[in-house]
């Protein structure tokens, strides 16, 4: 029961995205994230463009929001537009820009815009990015797939599955539908196996070569350090002195031994 119930939810978030997608399929538009809050649901869209989204005065916000009351059975939708710092590291927008201008162009150009907008992610200061054009008419009626890429970009491992950004769009043209999809390596992650060389200044050299003041706290622990040793010494001290002790014992055994010995043979004398 349970799991048919989180199915569920996530089929109808599914729905809701796409919904909005295809209401506000708009150049500015990138995507939509649906928050649960103890108030309600929030919608989050996120764009370039916020003006667009909003409408005059609110009006496509508002209609929105009645169709998610009435379509979708939403209780409280709260929606939000925030807008998009830099939408040049944001793969979703870029991926609806090649979309819009296919459909408004046609594939023609392809090879151009992809260089074009990869050039474009790499000056935003993008570590590295990645573009797939794949569908019919690209160039020809045989469905095609191009790649561009342009920096460094991980394919495997925990950063290219959590950290790699990836978006991904569709055109339908006249010749077929051609899918779009984008990664982006942003630069305020930082990769693993990337090893940084700082180069000392001259009050560095100094402290190194001078052995510079030793701080109150490690004058401190070494004292403390000193009377452990002492210690050490009268342990093995100790056991020295143990050793001709039990070279004692073991002459006195032997004694005993031999005087047994002779009375043995007194009595067996006698």
């Amino acid at each position: 029961m349970i799991e048919r119930q989180i199915l569920s939810k996530k089929v109808k978030e599914f729905q809701v995205t796409e919904y909005i997608a295809n209401v506000l399929d708009k150049p500015g538009y990138s995507h939509t994230e649906i928050q649960r809050t103890p108030v309600g649901e929030k919608v989050v869209i996120y764009t370039s463009k916020p003006g667009l989204i909003v409408g005059r005065k609110g009006s496509n916000i508002k209609e929105l929001t009645e169709v998610l009351k009435s379509k979708f059975g939403m209780e409280n939708p709260q929606i939000e537009v925030s807008e998009i710092e830099n939408p040049n590291l944001n793969p979703h927008s870029i991926a609806k820009h090649i979309v819009h201008t296919f459909e408004r162009f046609g594939p023609g150009r392809f090879k151009f815009l992809g260089y074009k907008m990869l050039q474009e992610i790499i000056n935003a200061g993008a570590i590295g990015a990645e573009i797939v054009i794949s569908g019919r008419g690209v160039p020809s009626k045989r469905s095609k797939t191009w790649r561009f890429t342009s920096g460094y970009l991980k394919k495997s491992g925990d950063i290219s599955e959590n950290y790699v950004l990836k978006g991904f769009a569709v055109a339908h043209l006249k010749s077929g539908s051609v899918g779009v999809k984008v990664f982006i390596l942003t630069p305020d992650i930082k990769l693993p196996d990337n090893i940084t060389f700082y180069n000392l200044t001259q009050e560095d050299k100094e402290i190194k070569v001078t052995g510079g003041e030793t701080p109150k706290e490690e004058i401190d622990l070494i004292k403390k350090e000193k009377p452990k040793k002492k210690t050490v010494k009268k342990k093995v001290a100790k056991k020295k002195e143990e050793v001709p002790k039990a070279a004692e014992l073991k002459n006195k055994k032997e004694t005993k031994k031999n005087g047994n010995n002779k009375k043995d043979r007194i009595k067996a004398a006698k």
